[in-house]
């Protein structure tokens, strides 16, 4: 399994924090949520989408970009993230 951060890099304020913003992924949820936990992220922050799976994500300011990246998050770009999407779509779809 594997852990993604894209470049989106959306520049928002979310609560005391203005930065540029970007997504952390996985293949699986317990990876996301484990990974996620490992960088100090809330768990009330992961973002649920129930109707299709492969959204999940959290929000990542560039900060917390770079310590993901660091950890080993393989970095892709939000093109990339977005194929990846599709295919894990697909996957699921021929189960």
């Amino acid at each position: 399994m594997t852990v993604y951060v894209d470049d989106w890099r959306q520049w928002a304020r979310v609560g005391p924090v203005e930065t540029r913003w970007s997504h952390l992924t996985a293949d699986d949820a317990d990876e996301l949520h484990a990974f996620a936990a490992a960088l100090g992220l809330r768990r009330q922050w992961f973002q649920d989408h129930h109707a299709d799976p492969t959204r999940h994500h959290y929000d990542l300011s560039d900060a917390a970009r770079e310590r993901a990246i660091a950890a080993g998050a393989v970095a892709v770009t939000w093109r990339e993230g977005a194929r990846l999407r599709r295919l894990a779509r697909a996957r699921a779809d021929r189960t």
